[in-house]
């Protein structure tokens, strides 16, 4: 058997344009990851038998100069696969890194191709292709606001068949968003939101926090918000909090999910039935 959750690389011949950089490895210490030239989706089961056909890929933050991979990917996991969640968290490439080659359309076409896949690969992940979420940590709100307000449809001419795929999540969850302002308009037809922050942000994402909301409301799409009054930025899954607040917020992301109807279990072979 397997050790360890599966990785598996968004391009089997890595990214276009950078497939001769594709084997170079990765570098990781303590809570960051860098130097990623071959991206990649890590894949988080839930227990046998718990799992309800949602899915949700999870962008983490970092300021695109690293990636938060254990406390805002892997800890996420953890918690989400015991609502019967799978998650997928996804390493990006780095716009801001020492001597990246990258830039942000680098970056979306990573959360596209992530999303892509995931729902491209739904029965062998059983799975519901119409319960597949993004949730991103900071600069992965970003990642978030990449893929969420476009059509998100796919090339019905690709040759790779996955790229025919459309790309858009069902429902987004942007905790602490950061390194992007909110648009300046949200579509009516955007998936619904799940938002979250401290009020004491240090790096102002309350404020981009509130402008989503804002914008959100305007559209008339489905929308919760928490702002909570104090956590500073990058308090993570809550777990090092003295704030209870802090510590239980997960608990309000799970409300969320439940009250929405994406936890309900559904059969991968008629998705027709889920909750749209």
């Amino acid at each position: 058997a397997q050790s360890g959750p599966q990785i598996i690389h968004l391009w089997e011949a890595g990214a276009p344009g950078f497939e001769s950089r594709m084997d170079e490895p990765e570098q990781a210490q303590d809570w960051w990851v860098r130097n990623i030239h071959n991206p990649s989706i890590t894949v988080f089961r839930p227990p046998v038998g718990k799992a309800n056909g949602c899915a949700l890929v999870v962008a983490p933050g970092g300021g695109f100069h690293a990636l938060v991979f254990n406390s805002e990917g892997k800890d996420v996991a953890k918690f989400l696969n015991t609502l019967g969640v799978t998650v997928f968290v996804l390493k990006y490439r780095l716009p801001g890194e020492e001597h990246s080659p990258y830039t942000m359309a680098n970056v979306r076409e990573d959360a596209y191709r992530a999303m892509r896949l995931v729902r491209s690969r739904a029965i062998e992940f059983q799975i519901d292709p119409h319960r597949i979420g993004i949730l991103g940590f900071s600069v992965g709100g970003a990642v978030v606001m990449m893929v969420a307000f476009d059509k998100g449809e796919g090339d019905p001419k690709a040759v790779d068949p996955v790229d025919r795929v459309n790309g858009r999540p069902d429902f987004e969850m942007l905790v602490y968003p950061g390194g992007a302002q909110a648009p300046k308009t949200i579509p009516a037809d955007a998936p619904p939101a799940f938002l979250l922050c401290a009020n004491d942000d240090e790096y102002g994402c309350d404020q981009v926090t509130t402008d989503l909301l804002r914008e959100f409301r305007a559209a008339r799409v489905s929308v919760e918000a928490h702002f909570l009054p104090q956590g500073k930025h990058g308090f993570n899954m809550g777990e090092r909090s003295s704030f209870a607040a802090v510590r239980d917020w997960p608990q309000r992301m799970a409300d969320w999910l439940g009250d929405r109807g994406f936890l309900k279990p559904s059969t991968v072979e008629s998705p027709t039935t889920a909750p749209r």
